[in-house]
């Protein structure tokens, strides 16, 4: 071959590397992972959905496109990103930690794989049929954080016996977690003996104004529920309960390490990594029907000893 034909040749080859490389990509399946949250606060988690996908065989920019749509509190633009993500198609839906999400997206489509993270009963929700047997497009997994309401509050209790009166905030625009944990919160404080005021926030805003009444009606501690927008709103929440000295339970450990009293609740990294385990199953062509929804066996108990003893003069 002469050497201004193998030139030629080389230079047309090299050219057609990236359109190659683009038609790779173009193939590859799409997974939709939404979440009510920000990617800043969910990091870790999104760490543990790559690790659980990895598990399954399917590596993130290889043979698999992961798309992460981040609402930020933002329930109103979940039903537009369903019907977009359904119209184009994508080959699953993760909804990890997001209980309105998974329902959103249920109810867009029943052909599109649908792999949830729920703290609330799925057969409740109106998810799947039964936890063995799920039947239709949806599968997950129950981390049960509706059922340890109870149990958070009891803590915080047992950490300040002489509590009387608790504050509880809520995020209304999260109507199925709002109603459900206000009613449970309800039912276990009037268990213990405990008088239960709630403040409604869905916004930094609404936050800081929640805590100027704290402020005025100086409740003897405050109980913040399991809450996408809560959890992303940790550092805040921990500036303001230092600032106003007041005992306060979350649901998850991150709130703990950014600063709060104390946490109880499952491993939500055992969560992620699961969904993203059986998202992966299903790219693999397992059916969510046939795959029974998993459910969470390792609750933690996490408790900031730095904040305990700078509130220790208001935890007798």
């Amino acid at each position: 071959m002469r050497r201004r034909e193998f030139t030629a040749l080389l230079a047309s080859a090299t050219a057609a590397w990236p359109l190659t490389l683009r038609a790779q990509q173009s193939t590859m399946p799409v997974v939709a992972m939404v979440n009510l949250g920000t990617a800043e606060t969910n990091a870790r988690f999104v760490n543990a959905f790559s690790k659980g996908l990895e598990e399954a065989g399917w590596i993130e920019g290889q043979n698999v496109t992961v798309e992460y749509h981040w609402l930020e509190g933002q329930f109103d633009h979940l039903s537009s990103l369903m019907a977009d993500l359904v119209r184009r198609r994508v080959a699953v839906i993760a909804t990890p930690a997001g209980n309105y999400a998974s329902q959103v997206a249920k109810a867009a489509t029943t052909t599109i794989p649908i792999v949830f993270g729920v703290g609330e009963d799925p057969v409740k929700l109106g998810l799947v049929s039964s936890l063995a047997r799920p039947g239709g497009n949806v599968t997950g997994y129950n981390f049960f954080n509706a059922e340890v309401t109870a149990k958070r509050l009891e803590l915080l209790h047992a950490l300040v016996p002489k509590a009387v009166r608790v504050a509880m905030l809520v995020n209304p625009a999260n109507v199925p977690v709002a109603d459900t944990t206000s009613r449970q919160a309800q039912e276990a404080a009037r268990a213990i003996g405990l008088q239960l005021h709630i403040l409604n926030a869905s916004t930094d805003d609404e936050i800081e104004a929640a805590f100027d009444i704290l402020a005025r009606d100086r409740p003897d501690a405050l109980f913040i529920p399991a809450d996408a927008f809560f959890v992303s709103r940790r550092v805040q929440l921990a500036a303001l309960t230092a600032r106003y000295r007041i005992p306060t339970a979350y649901p998850t450990r991150e709130n703990v390490e950014a600063g709060g009293l104390m946490s109880y609740g499952p491993d939500l990294l055992e969560m992620w990594r699961q969904v993203g385990v059986y998202t992966g199953r299903v790219l693999s062509g397992a059916k969510p029907a046939d795959m029974p929804v998993m459910q969470s066996t390792k609750f933690d108990f996490v408790l900031n000893l730095k904040t305990a003893k700078r509130l220790a003069s208001t935890c007798r």
